[in-house]
């Protein structure tokens, strides 16, 4: 099991941005696929990004496209959500997760929370004027 750690959340104004990070504790993150998701109150867990752990290629929903950028910092094994021109329906908890035993997943990786097993604790982006 890989013990994800988010950090970066906080509270910004509409129009706003923040990079959210995602690092493994006590092992690297270089060869694994890496998902973002979010969660707000009341509604279903839904990805956001993702970024393949062979190839590096990314994957946004819809609803983030041209807005936040996912990328990988090999040197510090840390994968990374840059959010610009936050909306206030982007306000959540947002999560990382991986799974390193889907050979498919680190090809491909995916949108969709149950291709995952192993997740972060998670960390609060509010956005607010």
């Amino acid at each position: 099991q890989v013990q994800l750690v988010e950090s970066g959340g906080d509270l910004v104004q509409p129009g706003g941005s923040l990079r959210l990070s995602c690092a493994a504790s006590g092992s690297s993150l270089d060869d694994y696929a890496i998902g973002w998701f979010r969660q707000a109150p009341g509604k279903e867990r839904e990805g956001v990004s993702c970024i393949s752990g062979s190839d590096g290629r990314a994957d946004y929903a819809d609803s983030v496209v041209g807005r936040f950028s996912i990328s990988r910092d090999t040197a510090k094994s840390t994968v990374y959500l840059e959010m610009n021109s936050l909306k206030p329906e982007d306000t959540a908890v947002y999560y990382c997760a991986t799974d390193p035993d889907s050979v498919l997943i680190r090809a491909l990786c995916g949108l969709i929370p149950w291709q995952y097993d192993d997740w972060g604790q998670g960390t609060q982006v509010t956005v607010s004027s």
